[in-house]
């Protein structure tokens, strides 16, 4: 009798220890979307199937998908209720592989992700991911990040041997083929992923100010960051409609009170200097940026004069050798901008925020980021 009960005890131990190690590890360290819904608070690992795209407390997009920067998970893939969904972000590390603009087919199928337990949009979500993975089980960042440009050879195909009007006819041609257009209310969220502040993923980088300003901090109040339009929207009377009055190409965060400095500015050099935005000078009609950025608004402003051409319902933009041409469609000065191009090529900042406004939104590039050089072409 002894002998039987000895037996029992050791298997009861085996079964336990078994028990132990494996499912109930398992289940200690795997959150179901409800649970996480409910537990909103420090770190953990959720398991739940993609059921859209969030781009409100309440709404969640399911079908034409906007961009890569968040999706919405829940236990049942049919789910339709947003108070049982989870929305998680999606940040740059993840986007290629989880986003659902570049992989709609991602609906439905399950996913595992651990991250920050915490408000996103408002709404239950879990934010700044460590390991994100289809199926069961968590992976971590890839080591080597993904690339800043796509393989750009195949991309300006045409726009090889060329040169001069040419080269500006083809590269119009190639950044307005396939283009997204977003809403207006769409850029807030759009520049919290462009222009994130590599050191600190909760803020932005201001363009101006080159200040590190927290994302939720967007409005119009003093101490806010609003959405500069670099080519200033009264330069072709564009407005915020969707177009060139959204393109992300040339929409930045600045801090409102700099912003309504700049105005409707042409860009030149010389002025006085700009007390709230260190580095900055201004006269009555012409704004100089901070050196680490002049090459930027070269840029954005040239990609302008490319991408609309007047071919469509918008106006066709042009640079000139002027400043203070008002409300017409033209914005200067091409020579200060050229020699800003030149000054100031572009850096990983800027050439990762093209790659991100090419796979995540609008699906097309500026070309003078790619290839500085073609300016002086176009241009010169």
């Amino acid at each position: 009798m002894y002998r039987r009960v000895a037996i029992s005890s050791v298997a009861l131990l085996a079964l336990a220890i078994t028990l132990v190690q494996v499912p109930a590890g398992l289940a200690a360290t795997t959150l179901t979307v409800a649970q996480a819904i409910s537990s909103q608070s420090g770190t953990g690992t959720v398991r739940g199937n993609v059921v859209g795209e969030p781009t409100a407390t309440s709404t969640v997009r399911t079908s034409n998908f906007t961009g890569d920067t968040a999706i919405a998970i829940a236990d049942s893939s049919g789910e339709t209720g947003t108070s049982r969904m989870l929305y998680v972000q999606v940040t740059s590390a993840y986007r290629s592989a989880f986003g659902l603009r570049t992989n709609p087919g991602l609906m439905g199928d399950p996913v595992t992700v651990t991250g920050t337990l915490t408000a996103y949009f408002s709404h239950p979500g879990l934010k700044s991911p460590t390991a994100m993975s289809a199926g069961g089980g968590g992976t971590t960042p890839p080591t080597t990040p993904p690339p800043t440009t796509p393989p750009t050879d195949s991309y300006y195909a045409a726009a090889a041997g060329k040169s001069g009007e040419q080269l500006k006819t083809a590269l119009h041609t190639i950044i307005s083929r396939g283009v997204t257009t977003l809403s207006y209310d769409a850029v807030w969220n759009a520049l919290k992923a462009t222009d994130q502040d590599p050191a600190n993923s909760n803020n932005v980088i201001l363009l101006y100010s080159g200040t590190s300003r927290s994302k939720s901090l967007n409005g119009g109040n003093s101490g806010n960051w609003n959405r500069e339009h670099v080519w200033a929207k009264s330069h072709g009377d564009f407005g915020t409609a969707a177009g060139p009055g959204t393109d992300l190409h040339h929409l930045r965060p600045e801090d409102v009170g700099v912003n309504s400095l700049r105005d409707n500015k042409d860009f030149d050099n010389g002025g006085s200097a700009v007390a709230s935005a260190p580095g900055n000078f201004t006269d009555g009609d012409s704004w100089e940026p901070r050196n680490a950025v002049k090459g930027d608004v070269a840029r954005m402003i040239l990609y302008m004069a490319v991408r609309y051409e007047g071919g469509d319902s918008w106006p066709d933009l042009e640079v000139d050798n002027a400043t203070g041409s008002g409300t017409a469609p033209r914005i200067g000065r091409i020579s200060a901008l050229l020699q800003w191009n030149a000054q100031d090529p572009p850096d990983a900042f800027e050439r990762n925020r093209n790659q991100i406004i090419y796979a995540s939104y609008q699906r097309n590039r500026n070309p003078f980021i790619d290839h500085p050089e073609w300016a002086a072409s176009v241009f010169g």
